[in-house]
């Protein structure tokens, strides 16, 4: 029997972040709306092309092929289409065989708004005023950066990476950090070494990974043959001595990780380009401006490292527009 949806782990995305869209975008921005629908209308049986989190999600819903019987993972389509316009989106889904039969599309309204009603513990768009209205509503959310899509289909390994300050934990350290100095934020964490971090924006997503991974041991201690599918890394800026509150936290917790990398302020690409993860969350746009287009780069524009950039953002602007999907 499969798990119900309030049981698995659930990723809402939009079709921005799952498909190139810039075809159907440079429609709408030279002639409308009305040009946008028959544009879709009339390659209703064209296939969209891949988008940056395309090889992420495959992957991901592919997990559901090792746990048949449960069926832990889902991902459901959040969209600004309309239902006409959507259908485009889902003959493209099937084409490419993945797994998504539940969708929400809400005719140029707010997706994140159904976030919770899908329970889901992520939302994915390349639309950056529907990213911040979601995390300003308190809901799990990142940006999908531009960059290449790659998706080597012999590689059945999901590779996952996360920054943990301001992603998986709070910022409370980050905002020591900014409003002092490095010495200061080492002797904060140094003395709170035994105190674990509040959750961060993809906390649940983290947890329910990590129980996933102990799924997956499971099935590899009765069988040693099994190829591991999920891999989860920590790549963060911390390092020693503040790498004791990472492990506190993970502990008190009861997840754990794969690897983590402490970098003491190194360049995370030098890691990222070792470890090839198919998607990447960080908080801080300067860390993911500066990395490889060829990483899917996911930025959460949370907390204390996003104040200035969340204060001045629109509150409505880019509603109508059709990357938003």
């Amino acid at each position: 029997m499969s798990y119900p949806i309030d049981k698995k782990l659930v990723i809402g995305v939009a079709s921005s972040a799952l498909f190139d869209l810039s075809e159907s975008n440079r429609v709408f921005e030279k002639h409308g709306v009305a040009a946008y629908r028959k544009h879709q209308r009339e390659n209703i049986d064209c296939t969209l092309p891949k988008g940056v989190a395309f090889p992420f999600i495959r992957r991901f819903l592919a997990i559901n092929q090792v746990f048949p019987e449960r069926q832990p993972v889902e991902v459901v389509l959040l969209s600004r289409n309309s239902p006409e316009t959507g259908l485009r989106v889902f003959r493209s889904i099937k084409h490419y065989g993945l797994d998504i039969s539940r969708a929400a599309f809400t005719g140029g309204g707010h997706p994140h708004e159904f976030i919770s009603s899908f329970n889901a513990s992520l939302f994915l768009s390349a639309n950056e005023p529907d990213i911040a209205r979601a995390i300003t509503h308190g809901f799990p959310a990142g940006l999908v950066l531009p960059g290449i899509t790659e998706d080597d289909e012999s590689d059945h390994q999901l590779r996952v990476a996360f920054d943990f300050d301001g992603v998986i934990a709070d910022d409370e350290s980050e905002a020591v950090y900014k409003s002092t100095d490095l010495a200061t934020f080492q002797a904060y964490e140094q003395q709170n070494r035994h105190t674990p971090h509040s959750p961060g924006p993809l906390a649940d997503l983290f947890r329910k990974l990590s129980h996933l991974q102990q799924l997956e041991r499971e099935l590899l201690d009765k069988n040693p043959q099994q190829k591991k599918i999920l891999r989860v890394s920590i790549v963060t800026a911390r390092g020693a001595p503040a790498h004791e509150r990472v492990l506190t936290t993970l502990q008190n917790w009861g997840v754990d990780t794969d690897e983590a990398f402490f970098l003491g302020g190194m360049q995370k690409l030098r890691i990222l380009d070792v470890l090839k993860p198919h998607i990447f969350f960080d908080d801080q746009i300067s860390h993911l401006e500066t990395g490889s287009n060829a990483i899917p780069m996911v930025h959460i524009p949370f907390g204390v490292a996003n104040s200035s950039r969340q204060s001045t953002a629109p509150a409505d602007a880019g509603d109508k527009k059709p990357n938003g999907h």
